[in-house]
């Protein structure tokens, strides 16, 4: 797999992401709204909407390994946090029996915890794909003169993982062809293989960021009056995609204040029933989440059409 800034290459398939070709604010702003009300719309249907979405637009920008890594963490989670919720929350009125202490299992509790897990790894697979859309570059074009100094934080952050991790196999490898694997040899000689592989990665973490902030003084950054290059236009496309993303925000803001999205868990189960008023707050939350995805078809059918007429 080869991961560049216009695509990632898995095999002979380019996984082009058009979205993240839009400007940085409507990026910025689309992953605050679907994270936002992913966090704030605890009804099990839209959740349900969030986590597919968000599974298909991970899919179709990070490829499938990339996803069954985050699922053998994910689905772990959601039954970790279903069996220890109800070890410590003991609400609801639907015994289903007693610990040996007194304290009682209760079906909201452990379905209270089911959707916290849910909740969690939906969160997970939007910030993968936020990792992969938001650039450094342009954190630092939104916020470098507005916050200098948190812009350069942040997207030093966003890159370390993954350049960690690349560092961290390079190291490894490095490592393993002069006979130092972590996975051979006794206990002892593994951990000091270890211990040795992670002390490399302490100091090139620290040289790294030394070199970055006298790269980045050199460069005058943060100074009143710099300017900086940018190639990001704000044209026709993004206005009609911020106007969307407007009349997205007030309609799930209205469907809130009017409880369309209401679940209890606690002390029992209770819902609004989904009817005329209800449905179309959660197909506009699922056109939301799915605007990605549908832009990525459209501009594939495009250029297919335009491969077609040559």
């Amino acid at each position: 797999m080869f991961s560049g800034k216009r695509g990632v290459v898995i095999g002979q398939k380019i996984l082009k992401d058009h979205f993240s070709d839009f400007h940085p604010l409507n990026n910025l702003i689309y992953f605050i709204l679907v994270i936002g009300f992913s966090l704030a719309l605890n009804h099990p249907l839209a959740q349900g909407i969030s986590l597919v979405c968000a599974c298909i637009y991970a899919i179709s920008i990070n490829g499938k390994k990339n996803v069954l890594f985050l699922l053998k963490f994910g689905l772990p989670t959601v039954l970790l946090t279903a069996l220890i919720n109800p070890a410590f929350n003991h609400e609801g009125v639907t015994i289903l029996l007693y610990f040996s202490n007194g304290n009682p299992l209760t079906l909201e509790s452990i379905l209270y915890g089911l959707s916290a897990g849910v909740m969690l790894v939906t969160i997970l697979f939007w910030f993968s794909s936020f990792n992969r859309v938001m650039t450094s570059d342009k954190f630092i074009y939104l916020f470098g003169k507005i916050i200098p100094a948190l812009s350069l934080v942040l997207s030093m952050s966003l890159r370390f993982v993954p350049k960690f991790k690349s560092q961290m196999e390079t190291v490894t490898e490095a490592q393993r062809s002069i006979g130092r694997d972590v996975s051979n040899g006794t206990l002892w000689e593994r951990t000091k293989t270890a211990i040795l592989i992670f002390s490399i990665m302490i100091t090139w973490a620290l040289e790294n960021a030394i070199e970055t902030a006298d790269s980045m003084k050199s460069r005058g950054y943060g100074l009143n009056g710099r300017t900086a290059f940018s190639i990001y236009k704000f044209d026709d496309r993004d206005k009609y995609t911020l106007v969307w993303f407007g009349f997205c925000f007030l309609f799930l803001l209205s469907g809130i204040i009017l409880s369309a999205f209401e679940f209890g868990y606690f002390p029992y189960i209770r819902y609004l029933a989904l009817d005329l008023m209800t449905i179309p707050f959660y197909i506009v939350f699922f056109a939301l989440c799915i605007t990605p995805v549908v832009i990525n078809k459209k501009e594939e059918r495009k250029w297919k059409t335009l491969i077609s007429k040559m």
